[in-house]
């Protein structure tokens, strides 16, 4: 089962950071919810940081968190070695992704959820 960290998991439906979670579990994601500032995100424990999920390696990242915040988490994403992080509209600035390439990171910049193959509207 591949593995999906999402950075910024809200227990809120109407975000993104919510829907993605459901729309990556309904297509056969191991998912983790990451937001310091929840305990459970759709019945998944939420992890204060990335540092915190239980797995070595990561198959994907996607990010629902601002500009300012994400980039603050780039080193820590970068530790568990995920095959691609991806930056939803709104998540990343010139900045970020700068970051991001030089530890080595494989950048993607759209939304993961339509990569699924599914629409957010779905949800």
């Amino acid at each position: 089962m591949p593995t999906v960290a999402i950075i910024g998991a809200s227990s809120r439906r109407h975000k993104f950071g919510n829907i993605s979670l459901r729309a990556h579990e309904q297509q056969g994601y191991d998912v983790f919810a990451v937001n310091p500032n929840e305990e459970t995100v759709e019945g998944h424990p939420a992890y204060a940081s990335i540092i915190d999920i239980p797995v070595d390696h990561l198959d994907r990242v996607t990010m629902y968190v601002a500009p300012h915040i994400g980039i603050t988490l780039l080193e820590e994403i970068a530790s568990k070695s995920p095959k691609e992080v991806w930056f939803n509209p709104g998540s990343a600035d010139a900045a970020t992704i700068k970051k991001a390439n030089e530890l080595g990171l494989n950048v993607i910049q759209g939304c993961s959820i339509v990569d699924l193959g599914v629409s957010p509207g779905d949800f």
